[in-house]
């Protein structure tokens, strides 16, 4: 769904281009700044990273809160919508999910930004969660029956469940050796389909 069809459904009038391209570049910014300072950054740290003035940001949204929950729903739809392009520029099936989720892993890490606030007591972030799942389950699924139908991965891989170990993983610690991005990628890697039969062990791996 793009900005405008958003702008519609919701009854609000349609912002023009360049309205929409300032506001993006205005999220961006306050995820990149939220990322490195926390939730808690000056709002003049996340103005002069957009290069645009504290009011500015006000005008937009008047409260942490809104810049907060806007941050997170265009991480969302910038997620959600990125997978058609993926699948149509990409050269298979399968390299459309692994760059998809090594987009999902950015997400994931703007989210731990966030993870303090998202866990608050503030009703405006309860939505959030469920806004996740029904936004970008669909679109892994649509990524992984792809990569199925190409005969590319092995059928029975549950969307959520695959983007919960992704989440884990991005989880795992702060040690300058871990790259959870790395890690990703071999998660996926291992969804291929193997040329083996199945209960087989590879050549490599076989006993002596």
């Amino acid at each position: 769904m793009s900005a405008t069809e958003r702008d519609a459904e919701s009854g609000t009038r349609p912002k023009r281009a360049d309205a929409r391209r300032n506001q993006e570049a205005l999220l961006e910014a306050a995820a990149a700044v939220f990322i490195s300072s926390g939730v808690e950054a000056p709002v003049r740290e996340i103005a002069a990273k957009a290069g645009v003035g504290t009011a500015t940001i006000y005008r937009h949204f008047p409260t942490r809160a809104d810049l907060i929950v806007a941050v997170y729903r265009h991480q969302v739809e910038r997620l959600a919508e990125a997978a058609p392009e993926l699948l149509v520029d990409s050269a298979t099936p399968h390299a459309a999910l692994s760059r998809w989720i090594d987009s999902f892993v950015d997400f994931v890490v703007t989210k731990q930004g966030l993870a303090a606030v998202l866990q608050s007591d503030d009703p405006c972030y309860d939505p959030l969660h469920s806004y996740f799942v029904d936004r970008l389950v669909p679109v892994c699924q649509q990524l992984l029956d792809a990569a199925v139908d190409a005969g590319e991965i092995v059928p029975g891989q549950a969307p959520y469940e695959l983007m919960r170990a992704i989440g884990g993983l991005c989880a795992g610690g702060d040690h300058p050796g871990y790259d959870p991005r790395r890690l990703a990628n071999l998660l996926v890697t291992g969804l291929r389909r193997s040329s083996d039969a199945p209960g087989t062990l590879p050549e490599t791996w076989s006993r002596p």
